[in-house]
């Protein structure tokens, strides 16, 4: 029995090479985190899943967060923004690694009778393959990871993989709680064995399914609120699914992925979202609480803000060209921002000047940077928590938005403002704890509480004052911010509801229609003769009922 087992893990390992390379020769390349068959125990196999999946989602939700502004796009048209190639490696950490670890684990957990990993490795799974759903509509499931024995996994189609999905969560479910199970994992990165939150975390999941397919399910409202009725889901920031990062630079790197890129000794390498730092700092009365933590500024004043001495040609070239048209006629803010806010537009393609230590990077929340204490000085290596944050998966406050959007589509306005307002707070409060992980930082500039009260306390005055769909556009926004981390429910939600309505332009006056669904990776498109390339992005995935054109409302 043990050399059939063995065979079929070979099997199983042989078929994430298949899936990902293009020639024989790459199949050749040992991959030195791979575990390898011969040596593979179900913890081995999961401890790799685990971290498999946090990459996977870092990936996607950067992707997403982008497109709808909380990151920044450098492409001025959505059709070239994500070509093929560049969605290769999300495509094969999901299916080359990560599906192809679960299978050959689960052989393995089903001999030695330890339900616990194969229900890890189920939520793994229903939540991987319900994201690759909502990236690039139909893609391979039921046929995948077969290895030789099926080179040309067909696509399923959308509503079959949600369905599935389910069905994985509730299997999950029973493997939690079932007390026939032989021992646990030895490591659990999220819960740390916690079975009960592993069940809040898979009804949670069916919330999300739930909510995004609520237009094109009659019965998708009723099963939403049948969870929320059960009170299993996730409810409290101590739920929180996520994947906390260390601090190690080397032999492994177990920083968070946006910390090593960024705090280097030449300063960052990403811009930060001049849209979603002037939502936070100039929308309301007082800037958000969470700004200094989401974001830390290398200088104080941007080149040719009101605040600056002028422009700079050298280090921020739009500083001396004149404001687009459409922006002027739009009201966007354009190139710069006061208060030393240094980003850039949505779909500024310009080069990199020598603005590394300059432009503001990432903060304390959620990768383990600085917190802001307005001392505007250079990021370096090992700076502030030395990138031991976390990737954010999904939140109680996302359960607290999802819950205001039903609301809200169901005519309950009043109940939408109070998940909205709790969602906010939720978002506040575990934002505002990680301050504490920059030992080095004068938190004597963090937000008191009364700072945090005042701010959720406008949020709902203005909600108040908000006729017809500027509520659900408050909402919208509120969530964007909460969301800061990981994109997949922002885009999510602007595909679904159309909102936020005001979010800043392309600098590009006609940059195309807005990515309705990602490319076919290129991996998959150019090797697979059951799959043909989508013509452009406006390719909706199957949840995605609403107008082709003129949607969502700010593209």
């Amino acid at each position: 029995m043990k050399i059939f087992i063995k065979n079929v893990v070979l099997t199983l390992f042989s078929a994430g090479l298949v899936l990902s390379c293009e020639t024989t020769e790459l199949n050749l390349v040992t991959d030195p985190d791979a575990v390898s068959p011969e040596q593979a125990t179900p913890d081995g196999y999961l401890n790799k899943v685990q971290e498999e999946f946090a990459r996977f989602n870092e990936d996607v939700g950067l992707n997403s967060a982008a497109l709808v502004r909380m990151e920044n796009m450098g492409t001025r048209l959505y059709q070239q923004a994500y070509s093929p190639a560049s969605q290769d490696g999300e495509w094969e950490t999901a299916y080359s690694s990560m599906l192809t670890d679960i299978r050959a684990m689960n052989i393995l957990a089903e001999e030695a009778n330890f339900k616990r990993h194969i229900g890890m490795g189920q939520v793994f799974e229903a939540f991987t393959m319900v994201t690759l759903v909502d990236m690039y509509g139909d893609v391979p499931y039921s046929e995948a990871v077969q290895g030789i024995d099926n080179l040309n996994p067909a696509p399923d189609a959308g509503t079959s993989i949600y369905a599935a999905a389910l069905t994985l969560l509730d299997s999950a479910i029973g493997n939690f709680s079932t007390t026939d199970n032989a021992a646990g994992p030895d490591v659990d990165f999220y819960y740390d064995g916690d079975w009960d939150k592993w069940i809040k975390l898979a009804n949670s999941l069916k919330l999300k399914i739930y909510a995004q397919t609520r237009l094109v399910d009659a019965s998708a409202v009723s099963s939403f609120n049948a969870i929320i009725t059960s009170g299993n889901y996730i409810t409290s920031v101590s739920e929180d699914f996520q994947f906390t990062w260390g601090s190690n630079v080397v032999n492994p790197d177990s920083r968070h992925p946006d910390y090593g890129d960024n705090y280097t000794p030449q300063g960052a390498a990403d811009y930060t979202s001049n849209w979603l730092m002037n939502y936070m700092d100039n929308d309301k009365t007082s800037s958000d609480p969470r700004i200094r933590y989401y974001f830390y500024r290398q200088s104080a004043t941007t080149p040719g803000a009101a605040d600056s001495d002028g422009p700079n040609q050298q280090t921020l070239s739009c500083s001396v060209e004149p404001i687009p048209p459409h922006y002027v006629a739009g009201g966007f803010t354009f190139c710069n921002l006061p208060n030393g806010y240094w980003g850039r537009d949505h779909g500024d393609d310009d080069g990199t000047p020598p603005d590394g230590q300059l432009r503001t990077t990432y903060g304390v929340y959620p990768i383990g940077g600085e917190f802001d204490d307005s001392t505007f000085e250079a990021i370096d290596l090992g700076s502030g928590a030395g990138g031991a944050g976390i990737t954010p998966i999904f939140l109680a406050q996302t359960v607290d938005f999802l819950r205001a959007e039903v609301a809200y589509a169901t005519n309950n306005a009043a109940g939408a403002k109070t998940f909205l307002t709790n969602g906010i707070q939720k978002s506040m409060d575990k934002t505002l704890a990680f301050g504490a992980l920059d030992t080095g930082a004068d938190l004597s500039l963090a937000p008191t509480d009364t700072d945090v009260a005042d701010y959720i306390a406008e949020v709902d005055d203005l909600y108040e004052a908000a006729v017809g769909d500027e509520k659900l556009n408050i909402i919208a926004k509120e969530f964007f911010v909460a969301l800061f981390g990981n994109g997949i429910d922002a885009y999510n939600f602007y595909r679904r509801t159309g909102y936020p309505s005001d979010l800043q332009a392309d600098r590009e006056p006609e940059p195309g229609a807005f990515v309705r669904s990602f490319l076919y990776p290129a991996v998959y498109a150019n090797n697979n003769n059951t799959v043909t390339q989508k013509e452009s992005v406006t390719v909706k995935v199957f949840w995605d009922n609403n107008p082709d054109s003129g949607f969502p409302l700010s593209n």
